[in-house]
């Protein structure tokens, strides 16, 4: 990976370079939390807003849903699952989460996780009202983001927060508070029927080694260490975490559609 690669990739590709698989703020443990209170099982038709690399794509098919669609905008993302991922009754598409072409009331579980973060959040409500308008009455949404804490954190904190995020992950990225999180999807008419929260402490390495495991954990810590200009953009990236952790957690919510 060249320096200017470097310099201009977003944070998460980075991390993926390095060889890491678990990406999701609070973890491979909340992602699984989420799918558990999905309850997906044989009978349903099953969407991912953004499945990025995969990792939890793989987790969703395990469970057998009658069948299971991937939408991601970028290009790259889809080719590499369509080569990567196989089953019976399984497609990505290249596309738009706020424009999915589905037919309406046509899925029974929807799971998105780490990417209305990433939106602006006139996006976040496009995305939230498609999600709506393709689910079943008593459909499921699944999502998994960052969040901020407490609800009444003040607005000065949130933008410096946000700035932050935005200079060393090279995203636009405008998380909300967990109340916040709950009325954006009660607006577009779902009720919220389970809320977890969790530390954020995706770069830490005890999360690390409980994500990825012994072994990949070594892996990445040499590829880290090999990279001198990756590893700059990583510990920044943590460093803004560690500045923040106070204000910033991740947390799942299960909103059904009413």
């Amino acid at each position: 990976m060249k320096t200017s690669d470097v310099d201009k990739a977003q944070g998460h590709w980075i991390l993926a370079r390095m060889g890491k698989k678990v990406l999701r703020p609070g973890g491979r443990e909340l992602t699984l939390n989420l799918i558990d209170n999905l309850g997906i099982g044989p009978k349903d038709n099953l969407v991912e807003f953004a499945p990025g690399l995969g990792k939890t794509a793989n987790l969703l098919i395990e469970k057998n849903p009658k069948s299971y669609t991937g939408i991601d905008a970028d290009t790259e993302a889809v080719e590499i699952l369509r080569k990567n991922i196989k089953g019976k009754n399984l497609k990505f598409i290249h596309g738009k989460a706020a424009e999915t072409g589905l037919e309406s009331d046509s899925v029974d579980k929807l799971i998105g996780e780490a990417m209305l973060t990433m939106q602006a959040d006139h996006r976040k409500s496009e995305i939230i009202k498609e999600a709506y308008r393709i689910l079943k009455k008593g459909g499921l949404y699944g999502i998994h983001e960052l969040s901020l804490f407490p609800n009444d954190l003040s607005e000065e904190i949130k933008s410096e927060i946000q700035r932050e995020l935005a200079i060393s992950i090279k995203v636009n990225a405008r998380p909300l508070t967990v109340k916040e999180w709950e009325e954006i999807l009660k607006s577009e008419g779902f009720s919220i029927r389970k809320t977890i929260t969790r530390d954020m402490k995706l770069l830490e390495p005890k999360r690390i080694l409980d994500d990825e495991g012994f072994f990949r954990t070594l892996k990445i810590g040499f590829n880290i260490l090999t990279h001198p200009d990756a590893a700059n953009r990583i510990f920044a990236m943590r460093k803004v975490f560690r500045k923040y952790q106070n204000h910033i957690n991740a947390v799942a919510i299960i909103a059904e559609k009413k």
